[in-house]
C-alpha cells in the first residue's frame, strides 16, 4: 500500500478497531502546523486507497480544543487526499431525533473561540467562499449510502452549531441554541475542520450520530452515555462510509469546493 490517498476520513478510534481498513499502515508526516493526531494510517476500502486520522488521537486523549486540526488537514492534503468523510457524535436539539439516529448537515453556525481557523495568516489575504460548508456532492452520498444500510435512520439536513468544549452546554444555551440560533445539532469538532477543507480545495461531509438530546433529554448528558451510543453505531456507520466510498469520484470536479476565493 503506498502512502497516497484521494479519500480521507477522519472519526473515531473505534472505526479503525473495527477493521475499517484492509491493509493499514501507519503513517506519520511533518507539517507547517505541528504534529496530527496519532493513529494516522492509510489503507484501503472496497480496494480504494483511504487515509484515516482519529480525530482524538489513539486512546481517544486529545479534547476538542485540542486536536490539531490544521495539522491533520494539511496532512490528508499532502497525502493527495480530495474527498473528506467525518463521523461525529453529535448532540440533537430536535423532538423527532432519537438517540442513535443519523443526520447528514447542510449548514454550520461557529461558536468557536480562539482555535486557529485558517491557513491564511498572510500576508496573503484569502476570502473563502462558505455559504455551503459541505460539499453538496458528497452529502448526498452519505445519505443514499445511510437509506441503503439497515438498521439506520437517516436525517437529510441540519445545522450544527459548534462550541468549544469539552464541557456540555448549560440549559440556557441550549435553549438560545435552539430557539435563537436555530441549531439542529451542536458539536465540539465540525469547526475549523470544515472551513480548513474549503480552504485547501477538498470536499468536506459528515455523518453526524445522535448521541444524546442535549439538555432536552430525560437525563443530564454524560459522556461514558454518549461513547456507548457511538460504540454501538460504529458497525453501521463502516457500512456507510464503505457504501459512500464506493460511490464517490474523486477525480471529478466540484464547482463547491475545488478552488478557493483569492482575493
Amino acid at each position: 500500500m503506498t502512502n497516497t490517498a484521494k479519500i480521507g476520513i477522519i472519526g473515531g478510534s473505534g472505526l479503525y478497531e473495527l477493521g475499517l481498513l484492509d491493509r493499514a499502515c501507519a503513517v506519520s508526516l511533518h507539517t507547517p502546523y505541528g504534529p496530527h493526531s496519532t493513529g494516522f494510517s492509510v489503507g484501503a476500502i472496497c480496494e480504494t486507497p483511504v487515509a484515516f486520522v482519529p480525530r482524538h488521537g489513539l486512546g481517544h486523549s486529545i479534547p476538542p480544543h485540542r486536536v490539531p486540526y490544521r495539522a491533520n488537514l494539511w496532512a490528508l492534503h499532502a497525502l493527495g487526499v480530495r474527498r473528506i468523510l467525518t463521523v461525529s457524535a453529535m448532540g440533537g436539539t430536535r423532538t423527532h431525533f432519537r438517540i442513535g439516529d443519523v443526520c447528514v448537515p447542510d449548514q454550520i453556525v461557529d461558536w468557536t473561540k480562539g482555535r486557529p481557523s485558517t491557513f491564511f495568516d498572510g500576508p496573503q489575504v484569502v476570502h473563502t467562499p462558505f455559504s455551503e460548508p459541505f460539499c453538496p456532492r458528497l452529502r448526498r452520498r452519505l445519505v443514499d449510502a445511510g437509506r441503503h444500510t439497515s438498521g439506520v435512520r437517516v436525517h437529510e439536513n441540519g445545522t450544527v452549531l459548534v462550541f468549544d468544549g469539552p464541557r456540555f452546554s448549560t440549559r440556557a444555551e441550549s435553549l438560545l441554541f435552539r430557539e435563537v440560533i436555530g441549531a439542529d445539532l451542536l458539536s465540539m469538532t465540525a469547526m475549523p475542520e470544515a472551513i480548513l477543507a474549503r480552504e485547501l480545495g477538498i470536499c468536506y461531509a459528515t455523518v453526524a450520530v445522535i448521541s444524546d438530546l442535549d439538555a432536552f433529554g430525560d437525563e443530564p448528558v454524560c459522556a461514558e452515555d454518549v461513547n456507548a451510543v457511538m460504540r454501538k453505531s460504529y458497525p453501521a456507520l463502516a457500512d456507510v462510509l464503505r457504501r459512500a466510498i464506493a460511490a464517490c469520484s474523486p477525480d471529478e470536479p466540484c464547482t463547491t469546493c475545488a478552488d478557493p476565493a483569492h482575493t
